[in-house]
């Protein structure tokens, strides 16, 4: 959620950024502002009153002790239409204040200097790729008929349990997963990463501190009678840890990692593009969260991309990097890095990761903060990143590393698998 002072001083810059993102509701600015200029016009007048009540209480007291009863009562009869008055700014204050908050959470992220201006995902930039793309026999198969031949991953099953987007894994398949998550995990504790193990289902409030809430609503299931939601990502419950703390400035960085399951609706997504593992409802992701001092934020998110890039190398995986544009970005998103891995069967790049760095808006839901060396409170930055999502990475191994005798388990796996073949 970006800062009301911050939208009040810095108009233009934020009109211009919200531009870079192609944001419709430019109104919302104005808006802001002039119900910000009303909140603070109340909290003057109800302090200014409150002050002449309290003043008029300290003369009646004086004026009682001095025995002159009748001036104290008629002191009190003038001063009591203060105490209604305060009563009906209280209101008008509340009243203007969630107004505002209503009109705040509509307002995405700021891009970053460094974002360029796009519509969608055409205008990325891509800033670099990386390895051999592979060239498969004529008869090589997509992911989606691999896993039918070799038996290890079970669509049908999964629809006739759950329903479409929901797969069953199998041996050597289930394996291969339970492998993958092992080997990020223990690469990430590697790197400094903290281990946690947080809830797969949150509340109203962590959804909305980190902005899945109001924003993503419509793509997460939501459980009435509870009033819960099953998580997108591991970033919600685990940069939730933080909600409402004050950490010390000598924690930072903040680094954890996590394995969840993570569930998302995916509302409207159809075609060939969602085919197999390419879109699930529900799928398994290591995620990495960091909570930094602002400074050095963007040093972060170069590492974080870095490290990223390191596991899909182990993996011997080609892939890419892009910058995002700012129609393409998330919501609450300053900047984002996308790598993407090469299918050779489908001959298409795969989203597996975003890295991104979310500066103060999370901070700013959460209030996360700390107190700096001059002694002031400080909004922390936070940022996160897949290490990685399973689906795609999944999917791109067994094509690109599929022969005649059967699918090549990259070495780095198979201290975890126990096998290096699928056949």
């Amino acid at each position: 959620m970006l800062q009301v002072s911050y939208i009040r001083e810095n108009r233009e810059k934020v009109l211009e950024r919200l531009g870079v993102r192609n944001f419709s509701q430019l109104g919302l600015v104005d808006e802001i502002i002039v119900l910000d200029e009303a909140k603070r016009s109340l909290q003057v007048r109800s302090e200014t009153l409150s002050m002449a009540a309290n003043a008029a209480a300290k003369q009646i007291g004086e004026l009682m002790r001095q025995g002159d009863k009748q001036e104290a009562e008629r002191v009190k009869a003038e001063s009591l239409h203060f105490k209604e008055q305060i009563k009906s700014l209280t209101e008008d204050l509340a009243r203007v204040e969630e107004e505002l908050l209503q009109k705040v959470v509509l307002l995405p992220n700021l891009p970053h200097a460094s974002v360029p201006a796009g519509t969608s995902a055409d205008d990325n930039v891509v800033v670099l790729e990386n390895g051999q793309v592979p060239e498969l026999s004529a008869n090589a198969l997509p992911h989606w008929e691999l896993v039918a031949k070799y038996d290890i991953i079970d669509f049908e099953l999964g629809t006739k349990i759950t329903g479409a987007g929901f797969p069953v894994y199998k041996g050597k398949g289930a394996r291969l997963q339970r492998a993958l998550i092992n080997f990020f995990l223990d690469e990430a504790f590697k790197a400094g990463y903290q281990e946690v193990q947080p809830p797969i289902l949150i509340n109203e409030a962590s959804g909305f501190g980190t902005g899945q809430l109001p924003d993503k609503e419509g793509q997460m299931y939501y459980i009435g009678e509870d009033k819960l939601y099953l998580i997108p990502t591991a970033e919600v419950p685990v940069t939730n840890l933080y909600r409402d703390v004050i950490v010390k400035e000598e924690q930072l960085p903040i680094m954890h990692t996590a394995y969840t399951p993570c569930f998302r609706r995916e509302a409207g997504s159809y075609g060939a593009h969602v085919r197999g593992l390419n879109r699930l409802h529900q799928f398994d992701k290591v995620e990495l969260v960091q909570i930094v001092h602002p400074e050095g934020s963007y040093q972060v998110l170069e590492e974080m991309s870095s490290y990223v890039q390191t596991l899909l190398q182990k993996l011997g995986l080609p892939y890419r990097v892009l910058r995002l544009c700012g129609g393409d970005m998330g919501f609450t998103s300053a900047m984002t890095y996308d790598m993407e891995t090469w299918s050779a069967a489908q001959q298409r790049w795969l989203e597996v990761s975003s890295v991104s760095n979310f500066e103060t808006f999370q901070s700013n839901r959460l209030k996360v903060r700390f107190k700096g060396s001059d002694g002031k409170m400080q909004l922390a930055h936070t940022l996160n990143g897949s290490a990685l999502a399973l689906p795609r990475i999944v999917a791109t191994l067994l094509e690109n590393n599929q022969t005649d005798r059967g699918i090549k388990i990259p070495e780095v796996l198979v201290a975890y698998t126990g096998f290096e073949w699928i056949d």
